[in-house]
């Protein structure tokens, strides 16, 4: 019987199954060290899990920016509106 919603001959692509899969690895790391009671890993399989997750997450390292930050101070207080429009009125 298909599931709900899902018309008959539904194909879960690959893409599908790995979001799943690495839902699950990434929620047992977790609950593992919360230390949650009845989840208990060895120490080679977190080792494999931390391997999988390295090669599914971006690694979250720092980033150097490098840029050019300019700024444009039009005046040293607020222009009252006859100002403003005297200043920036367009010549036509």
């Amino acid at each position: 019987m298909a599931a709900r919603g899902r018309k008959a001959g539904f194909k879960m692509t690959d893409e599908h199954r790995d979001k799943i899969a690495k839902s699950n690895i990434l929620r047992r790391l977790i609950d593992f060290s919360e230390g949650k009671v009845g989840v208990d890993m060895a120490p080679h399989q977190v080792t494999a899990a931390l391997g999988l997750m390295r090669k599914v997450l971006p690694d979250l390292s720092a980033v150097e920016v490098d840029a050019d930050v300019t700024q444009n101070v039009i005046s040293a207080k607020p222009l009252t509106p006859e100002e403003w429009a005297e200043q920036y009125a367009s010549e036509d």
